[in-house]
């Protein structure tokens, strides 16, 4: 069969309920990202710095971390499994041998391409966009199991994910005690031995860093470097996302893949697609949201019993279960979601989402910018002089810009600017990009 036949996917080809998924998801990660954005980095996860205690802007912190946090990113996840099943299945049936594959592959590697530049160009530490390119490339391998398998796969990865944060949670425990062991040793009797000292150390400079003092440093450093030049910016800001986010492709891979796999296992079931029964949608709107709200408020008391000091928190608590609460909080809010659409009384919100999924890579990176301009130095500068609650006004003046820039962009052109450039990319074809005549005048009276 002719490669000429290898297309991106026509409008009439779209899942509409999935657009639209993706839509909550994409603004609903920018809610997620402004403290990394706006908000000095010893800050953003801690309110103890600022003392923020009895404050409204401890109250939206609470909120965030108690319901939202670490669900839009699971939900956009869940979609990108789905994707990697839509796109390899759409081209099997219009190309033969390994053309699917070889599309796919090259999709990937352009994705990494546009994370790179989000991270090292619009210099956000946070970018996703490089793991998921990774992850997709593995994730391919297991698009044709089916559903049973793809559970199986999804359980698989939750178990290794709250392995991997409780082995390394139990490796700081274990260094503390061995420290504090060490510390407790009378040195006039007993000289330490090199690995004596080196164990000492590492506790001492983890718990000096759990200060104010130590806090505050690295608030003030974020302030300079960000607020600063733009090679001082790019030197701090890539730095953090080779330090944080390039070990978080490496260690909490089970994180995501964790999420593929459900959506994946969802597209494949219907549940994703919106044909599962509404009992099913409750139970995961209910059950997730019930049971993960109670495993979050346990999971936040300690840290706020402790003030933010991971040294103590560390110390005194006995299990992690940031995995557990994410993950049970994201299906609540995926069922919520998907009740809404049921329901038939949303049509018009799911509608005015659409888009803003339709054009979830060309709003993703233009988060990146907007912010950039917004907080660091190179533009307005505000990074670390707006509270908490006030970021929360740039989150939604950037929602209602990307959800009227999305709605009216798609009346007149197929995609979105930067969709348009990466299928040019994928298929290794200049692709239609203005709507014709007929189609705009269909799309202004639907």
């Amino acid at each position: 069969m002719s490669t000429n036949l290898a297309e991106p996917v026509r409008q009439s080809e779209r899942i509409l309920i999935i657009d639209a998924l993706r839509g909550f998801a994409i603004l609903g990660i920018l809610l997620m990202n402004i403290p990394g954005f706006g908000l000095p980095v010893a800050v953003g996860g801690d309110p103890s710095v600022l003392n923020e205690a009895g404050t409204i802007n401890f109250k939206i912190w609470q909120w965030v971390e108690l319901i939202p946090e670490g669900t839009q990113r699971a939900i956009f996840s869940m979609l990108f499994g789905a994707g990697i099943i839509l796109f390899t299945e759409r081209l099997q049936k219009k190309t033969t041998g390994t053309e699917p594959m070889d599309y796919f592959i090259r999709r990937m590697l352009w994705l990494m391409v546009f994370g790179l530049f989000d991270a090292y160009v619009l210099l956000w530490w946070g970018d996703i966009l490089f793991d998921y390119a990774c992850y997709g490339l593995i994730m391919v391998a297991f698009r044709k199991l089916p559903v049973k398998g793809l559970l199986i796969g999804a359980f698989i990865s939750f178990l290794l994910m709250s392995a991997r944060d409780n082995r390394d949670f139990y490796q700081d425990k274990k260094m503390i005690s061995k420290g504090e062991l060490i510390a407790a040793m009378d040195t006039t009797k007993t000289k330490l031995t090199d690995r004596q000292k080196e164990e000492l150390g590492a506790m001492t400079e983890f718990k000096e860093s759990s200060t104010k003092e130590k806090k505050m440093k690295r608030m003030e450093k974020s302030i300079l470097r960000t607020t600063g030049s733009y090679a001082d910016l790019y030197d701090y800001r890539s730095n953090i996302y080779v330090n944080v986010i390039v070990k978080y492709t490496y260690m909490s891979i089970w994180d995501v893949t964790l999420f593929m796999f459900l959506g994946m296992a969802f597209y494949k079931s219907g549940v994703l697609t919106g044909q599962a029964s509404s009992k099913i949608y409750w139970l995961l709107c209910i059950g997730g949201l019930g049971l993960g709200l109670i495993v979050s408020w346990f999971r936040l008391q300690p840290m706020i019993k402790y003030n933010f000091n991971w040294y103590e928190y560390t110390k005194n608590v006995q299990v992690e279960l940031y995995t557990l609460s994410r993950t049970l909080r994201s299906l609540g809010v995926f069922g919520f979601i998907m009740l809404l659409f049921k329901s038939g009384w949303f049509n018009w919100l799911l509608k005015l989402m659409r888009p803003v999924g339709q054009m979830a890579f060309t709003n993703y990176l233009t988060q990146s910018i907007i912010c950039g301009i917004i907080f660091y130095g190179v533009g307005f500068g505000m990074y670390g002089k707006l509270e908490r609650y006030e970021v929360y006004y740039v989150v939604g003046a950037v929602w209602l810009l990307q959800i009227i820039w999305s709605n009216l962009w798609l009346r007149y052109f197929r995609f979105g600017p930067l969709e348009w450039a990466w299928r040019c990319l994928t298929y290794w074809k200049i692709q239609p990009f203005k709507k014709q005549p007929s189609i705009i005048d269909k799309t202004n009276t639907a």
